[in-house]
C-alpha cells in the first residue's frame, strides 16, 4: 500500500474516482474544493495506490499536526470502493504507519452516514476503531426514507398535511426552481441573525458551487404573488441522497407555511428523480455547551414529515 500526496495532476483520476465509489460525495470532489480560496486551507489531500491501483482518497488538511477530514465540507473521510474487510484493515493500518512517519498527531474523521453508501458497509468504521480510532462526537440528524409508490403528503403529520393543500389552493403561493440566489441570501441573511450566526456561504460562493457544480445544486423559491418569502437550497451530494443545505422563511410570512410547503416540493421532485432518501441535517442546540446537544424543537418539526434519526459521527485517534 503507497499513500501519495494528492497535485493537481491527479484532479480527474480522483474526481472520477469519487463520483464511482461507494461512499463518495460531492464534498469530496476536488472541484467541490476549488469554491474555496486557495489560501484558506492548508490542503493534504491522501490518496492510496495498491499495484498502481487507487483503493482510497482522502481529502483533508493538516494544521499543527492535526489532519482533519473534512474542513471547509459538510463530510470527509476515506472514499473507498465496497472494499473487502481485509482491504479495510490494510487502509486503515497504512494510514497510522503515513501518520507516524509524518509528524502527524491526531486523526479526526466526520464522514457521511451510512444512507449515502450505495452498498451498506461498515468494513472501514470497524477497521478504524479496532485500530484504535474512539468517537469523539455523534450528532443527530435527519433523514426522510423516499418511496415513489407512497402518497407524498399522506407520509406528513396531519396539521402539515393540512397546511401544505392550504398552500396549493392559494393561487397567490407558488414555488419555483430558479437561480435567484439574490433573492434567497437576504432571506437566509435574516434566519441566520435571529439566531446571531452567519451562512456558512457568501452570497458570491454559493454563485462559485453553481457555477462549479451546476448539476449539484438547485433553489427552490417560494412566492407570494411576486414577494419571495422563502427557499430551500437542495445539494446532491450522490445519486442516492438528496440534501437540504439551507432551509429558510421570511418570519414575517410564517402564517402561509412557506417552508411545509417547499418541504412538499423538494421531497416530491428527490422522489421523482429517483433518490432514496432526503436528508435535513443535523439537529443540535448551537447554544448549548455541549456541542451534542439535541434541539428538541427542530427534531420535532422534522419528525412531522415522517424523517427519521440518522447518526453523524466522528472519529479520532491520537497517535
Amino acid at each position: 500500500m503507497k499513500i501519495v500526496k494528492y497535485t493537481p495532476d491527479y484532479k480527474e483520476l480522483w474526481d472520477n474516482f469519487v463520483e464511482n465509489s461507494n461512499n463518495g460525495t460531492m464534498f469530496h470532489l476536488q472541484k467541490f474544493f476549488d469554491y474555496h480560496p486557495p489560501e484558506r486551507f492548508n490542503w493534504h489531500h491522501l490518496m492510496f495506490f495498491k499495484k498502481e491501483k487507487l483503493l482510497a482518497v482522502l481529502p483533508g488538511t493538516l494544521e499543527k499536526g492535526l489532519f482533519e477530514s473534512p474542513i471547509g465540507a459538510s463530510y470527509g473521510s476515506l472514499v473507498t470502493p465496497d472494499v473487502k474487510f481485509k482491504t479495510a484493515m490494510e487502509l486503515v493500518s497504512a494510514l497510522l504507519d503515513y501518520g507516524k512517519k509524518n509528524g502527524i498527531k491526531e486523526f479526526l474523521f466526520t464522514a457521511a452516514p451510512m444512507i449515502y453508501e450505495n452498498h451498506p458497509n461498515q468494513n472501514l468504521e470497524f477497521a478504524m476503531l479496532w485500530q484504535g480510532f474512539s468517537y469523539q462526537l455523534h450528532y443527530i440528524s435527519s433523514a426522510i426514507k423516499l418511496d415513489p409508490t407512497q402518497d407524498i403528503i399522506s407520509r406528513f403529520q396531519a396539521t402539515v398535511r393540512r397546511n401544505i393543500r392550504k398552500t396549493l389552493r392559494n393561487p397567490d403561493i407558488r414555488v419555483e426552481v430558479n437561480d435567484h440566489y439574490d433573492e434567497f441570501y437576504p432571506i437566509l441573511l435574516n434566519n441566520k441573525a435571529r439566531h446571531g450566526v452567519k451562512p456558512t456561504h457568501s452570497l458570491e460562493e454559493l454563485y462559485r458551487l453553481k457555477e462549479l457544480l451546476p448539476d449539484k445544486l438547485k433553489l427552490f423559491m417560494v412566492y407570494l404573488k411576486d414577494k419571495p418569502i422563502a427557499g430551500s437550497l437542495m445539494f446532491y451530494p450522490n445519486k442516492n441522497v438528496a440534501l437540504c443545505f439551507y432551509n429558510m422563511l421570511l418570519y414575517d410570512y410564517a402564517e402561509y407555511k412557506p417552508i411545509q410547503r417547499v418541504m412538499f416540493e423538494v421531497v416530491k421532485d428527490a422522489t421523482e428523480r429517483g433518490y432514496k432518501y432526503v436528508d435535513i441535517g443535523v439537529s443540535q442546540d448551537t447554544k448549548a455547551e455541549n456541542p451534542m446537544t439535541p434541539s428538541m424543537s427542530l427534531i420535532d418539526f422534522k419528525e412531522k414529515f415522517d424523517a427519521k434519526t440518522i447518526m453523524r459521527n466522528t472519529l479520532q485517534i491520537r497517535l
